[in-house]
């Protein structure tokens, strides 16, 4: 069998609004077994934790099922590739020296089996609101880590995930949000495109699962998410396949 690759993102695993966070990595978990022996790399397309920030001496608590297996995977010879996105920013060297993965803070434009792929989050490309915008550029300026760092994990871990919650709840119309979201990433796609061609973009970010024609020959991938899809892409080399996983 040839060795596959494989698209997932917006886990948020450790999210307080998951009923059985234990549950939900479990099911995370079963999918990355039921591929291991498939796979010849894994994307992580971003906000796979909810939140995350890597003290000097001391990381965050839980998620040891999901890292275990992670590390599993990396030490068997998958490729894993993790990309940052606006929950799981302050990554720094732990993960990737422990877990054996290739951390990727931005976009990536790479060929996978002859075709091209571009890579990212979602969250860094297209058009966003100037809040948007700033609130990312404050959570990735170094000055800015370095004063909340200073703050005890007692009084951020809580408010980061009030934070998070926060946010999920404020979007009341959440059909116009991911079509806005859709239309920004297939706009800049179409613009992207027409000056470099890409086979496939692959994002996450936005939380609906599909695929939408950029051009005749180009494909925009959006990813869905493993809080209500647990959604994933499949690439064999030839063909692009996205699909839900049950168990």
């Amino acid at each position: 069998m040839e060795k596959r690759t494989y698209f997932i993102s917006d886990l948020h695993l450790g999210a307080k609004y998951i009923p059985s966070p234990i549950d939900h990595q479990r099911h995370v978990v079963a999918w990355l077994d039921e591929i291991k022996h498939k796979a010849k790399a894994l994307y992580l397309m971003g906000d796979v934790l909810d939140y995350w920030y890597e003290y000097r001496y001391v990381v965050p608590r839980g998620f040891s099922r999901f890292f275990g297996k992670i590390a599993e995977l990396a030490d068997s010879g998958v490729e894993v590739y993790w990309f940052i996105g606006n929950h799981d920013i302050w990554i720094f060297d732990y993960l990737p020296q422990e877990l054996g993965v290739k951390v990727v803070d931005g976009n990536m434009v790479k060929e996978i089996d002859g075709k091209r792929f571009f890579l990212g989050h979602g969250d860094g490309v297209g058009k966003r609101k100037k809040s948007f915008r700033f609130i990312r550029s404050l959570f990735r300026n170094r000055v800015a880590q370095k004063l909340f760092s200073a703050i005890h994990p007692r009084w951020t871990v809580p408010f980061a995930h009030s934070w998070s919650s926060h946010s999920r709840r404020s979007h009341t119309d959440i059909e116009k949000v991911i079509e806005r979201g859709k239309q920004s990433l297939l706009d800049f796609a179409k613009e992207y495109n027409a000056a470099s061609h890409v086979d496939y973009f692959v994002f996450g970010h936005i939380h609906c699962l599909e695929r939408i024609e950029v051009a005749p020959d180009s494909s925009l991938i959006i990813l869905g998410d493993w809080i209500n899809l647990f959604s994933y892409a499949e690439f064999d080399g030839k063909t692009m396949r996205l699909d839900c996983y049950s168990k």
